[in-house]
């Protein structure tokens, strides 16, 4: 281990997605340039960067997916693609200047708290050792991708990865490919291995709800209209962000939102699906929303085409040539896990200690928990964004990764105009807060027992905001400053 002589800086900033960039980008506007940004990857991007698969895009419309301090203006479509999303990402880290302040390659092992010094030590991949009184996570929910639970997926000797590390040399043209999974990703992939590969088994545990996805082009005059016209941008914005607050209304169990928007996936995959047998295998059993509802314009389609076919026979094991289900043998030229991400293991695989030694992943054995999603007791002067319950069903994460950052910026403020060493969030408050989140939850249709990974393995709900982004944008709109202790230099 080797430690940096650098002098203490005063923040560091884990991670270059969303959160962040708004974190440095708000470090710097604050007059803060004694900071670094360390980022594990060759580029900015975060989720944005990893997820190259065919068909990546977002499901959340182009009018929110931007920073409402830089709003994108020139989206190519309704929903826009993954290397758009990025190039915007790296747009703003240029137009901010922030790439002097980042740097690339650098996996973070570990953190710890110095309380004599009321500094965070950070401990790089590379045993490089770099201290700051502030220490900012942003690597989000979706960034470890979780691997199948089948056996002997390392025998398969065909072409293997997951679409989280899309093979860029992976041509699908003829093969003969099985896919484990159908989540979020799959259902964008799927389609677009459909148009050339000799056949695509899909292997699908649970089937997801599918909403219509209204996207379009975005024409020149589109494009001219949000450039030029006053006002129109932001109409837009507050158009499509109303629309994702009433949407919210629909994950409460007894919803009839929710029974509006079942009957509209049922009738939108009755549309496309006319084989009585393949309906069936299509059909949810369980109530919408309790897993992510998915968004295509071309899924249900894919899936009526004669080279793919859909197995919900589970999966016994994965052989040399293939895997095996339900009894039959089945021979693929590739295997592509379409399985998620380990979104509840917050901040692995790093290891954070805090006051007294104590381990983050210990403190959260029974679940990840932390006040108004930022803050976690006996961590001081430790922030996350996108944290436990954060999370949503609809709407932008960026608009809450901004309610996010500004809260820490207050923090931040006030640590420094009141010449504190620390601060921690009070044991009692954090306390109080997570029950009344857990309350909360209980009614929602997250609580409904399906598998989904709102949820760990124990139920308890530790990804999703109960309530709507308004409502989490006011609890954050003002520095609580009593529930936190302040610690004097």
């Amino acid at each position: 281990m080797t430690t940096s002589h650098d002098q203490t800086l005063d923040a560091i900033v884990i991670g270059t997605g969303f959160s962040g960039l708004c974190m440095a980008i708000k470090l710097k506007e604050a007059g803060i340039d004694n900071f670094v940004v360390l980022e594990k990857g060759p580029e900015v991007g975060g989720v944005w960067r990893e997820n190259t698969y065919p068909g990546a895009a977002c499901d959340i419309p182009a009018e929110l997916y931007s920073f409402s301090f830089a709003m994108k203006t020139d989206w190519s479509r309704r929903y826009p693609p993954q290397p758009e999303i990025q190039r915007y990402m790296k747009e703003c880290a240029e137009r901010f200047g922030l790439y002097p302040f980042i740097r690339f390659n650098t996996p973070v092992a570990g953190a710890q708290y110095d309380e004599r010094r009321a500094l965070w030590q950070v401990e790089l991949d590379s045993g490089e050792v770099l201290s700051a009184r502030v220490l900012v996570t942003g690597v989000g929910q979706l960034s470890r991708p979780a691997m199948p639970r089948v056996e002997g997926l390392e025998r398969f000797t065909g072409t293997r990865f997951h679409s989280a590390q899309w093979d860029a040399d992976f041509d699908p043209s003829g093969k003969r490919i099985g896919v484990i999974g159908t989540g979020a990703s799959a259902i964008q992939f799927i389609p677009e291995l459909a148009k050339s590969a000799a056949r695509v088994d899909v292997f699908q545990r649970t089937p997801p709800y599918v909403m219509p996805k209204p996207d379009r082009d975005y024409t020149a005059m589109d494009r001219w209209m949000m450039r030029y016209v006053p006002g129109y941008k932001e109409l837009n914005r507050r158009i499509w962000y109303t629309a994702g607050e009433k949407s919210t209304g629909a994950f409460n169990s007894d919803s009839r939102l929710a029974s509006a928007y079942k009957r509209l996936t049922l009738w939108y995959m009755r549309r496309h699906i006319k084989d009585p047998q393949l309906r069936a295998k299509l059909t949810p059993d369980y109530p919408i929303g309790c897993k992510r509802v998915l968004f295509s314009h071309n899924y249900f389609q894919a899936l009526a085409q004669d080279n793919v076919d859909v197995i919900t026979a589970p999966i016994e094991r994965v052989t040399p040539q293939g895997l095996e289900a339900g009894g039959q043998a089945y021979a693929f030229d590739a295997l592509i896990y379409g399985t998620g991400f380990l979104a509840t293991e917050f901040l692995a695989p790093m290891r954070i200690r805090g006051a007294g030694g104590r381990e983050l992943s210990e403190v959260w054995a029974d679940g990840a928990e932390a006040y108004k999603g930022v803050s976690v007791h006996g961590f001081p002067n430790l922030f996350m964004l996108y944290g436990p319950n954060t999370n949503l069903g609809s709407n932008s994460i960026i608009f809450m990764i901004e309610c996010q950052v500004g809260y820490i910026m207050q923090c931040l403020a006030r640590l420094r105009q009141g010449g504190f060493r620390a601060v921690d969030v009070k044991a009692d408050v954090m306390a109080r807060y997570n029950v009344d989140i857990q309350s909360k939850l209980k009614n929602s249709v997250w609580s409904a027992g399906c598998s989904s990974w709102y949820h760990n393995a124990q139920g308890k709900v530790t990804n999703n905001w109960p309530g709507l982004t308004q409502e989490y944008k006011q609890l954050l709109a003002q520095l609580d400053a009593d529930s936190f202790d302040w610690r004097a230099a």
